[in-house]
């Protein structure tokens, strides 16, 4: 391997773990990554989408709901417990391989809110629910550059040997 191809892997090493520092992404995520082979090229790019499809339509349903005229706050609280489902379980499905600890301790601290806080405080909730969609757009920039990031240094690295 010569310094260009060490200084390639070691610029990947440094962006895969740099989500983790910052408490965005877990260690899940490049257990995902290793899943990942010729035989099944697209497999991280196929997770990461399923997972932002359902994040953002499980938010778009509670946005939803919030904004109609008489909140139904048992649908509110179906669509917590769905969008929390997303962002932390651990099962056996690939999906549930990316885990973003600030995205669910902002559901934590939606769900928080919900079982402590009057149901009349729309505002209060509207705002939990845009600190949400923060973090998860924040959780999304990174697996799309972290993504786009390894597929190049893995193009590099097999064009090169």
């Amino acid at each position: 391997m010569n310094v260009g191809q060490m200084q390639l892997q070691r610029r990947l090493v440094d962006y895969k773990n740099s989500p983790m520092t910052e408490g965005i992404l877990d260690s899940q995520y490049l257990q995902l990554l290793e899943l990942q082979d010729e035989s099944n090229p697209n497999l991280v790019v196929e997770v990461a989408s399923l997972f932002f499809t359902d994040v953002e339509q499980l938010r778009n349903d509670l946005c939803r709901e919030l904004n109609q005229q008489n909140v139904d706050f048992q649908r509110v609280d179906v669509h917590v417990d769905r969008l929390e489902g997303q962002s932390c379980r651990k099962s056996m499905t690939l999906i549930d391989n990316i885990v973003a600890p600030r995205f669910k301790d902002a559901c934590i601290a939606f769900r928080h809110f919900c079982n402590t806080c009057q149901e009349t405080n729309i505002p209060v909730y509207l705002r939990c629910l845009e600190h949400m969609r923060q973090e998860f757009l924040l959780v999304k920039s990174n697996i799309d550059f972290l993504i786009k990031t390894y597929i190049t240094v893995s193009t590099i690295q097999s064009s090169i040997f």
